[in-house]
């Protein structure tokens, strides 16, 4: 489809559907630490990302705007889950290395790793 052309909002709300279900496979995947799982997401987001792409200009309905902001906050959380999880493991190589710490999560990552 050339990028002239947008796709009907259906198939935006298509997308937006799968995209949150691929979302909630990473957040299952980070906490299970599935990496082969982990990787599956990565690559279904990589190419809705690409699908996503040709709907640009479409008329967002409410619907289509509140599943936008949906993915927007579960990629966040994704993305700072994964943040804790290298930090994680970074301190405990360094500590069986006896290596400094050359990645400190900062104060919101602590933050956020305590609230539940």
């Amino acid at each position: 489809m050339s990028t002239s052309q947008t796709l009907p909002a259906a198939t935006l709300r298509d997308q937006l559907r799968q995209m949150l279900a691929v979302l909630e496979e990473e957040r299952q995947a980070l906490a299970g630490l599935d990496v082969d799982a982990l990787m599956g997401a990565a690559n279904d987001k990589n190419a809705l990302c690409g699908s996503l792409e040709d709907c640009a200009g479409t008329v967002l309905d409410d619907e289509c705007r509140g599943m936008l902001e949906a993915a927007r906050r579960l990629n966040e959380v994704n993305r700072q889950v994964r943040n804790l999880v290298a930090a994680n493991v970074t301190a405990r190589l360094n500590a069986l290395t006896g290596a400094p710490q050359l990645y400190r999560a900062g104060p919101q990552y602590a933050y956020m790793g305590t609230r539940g």
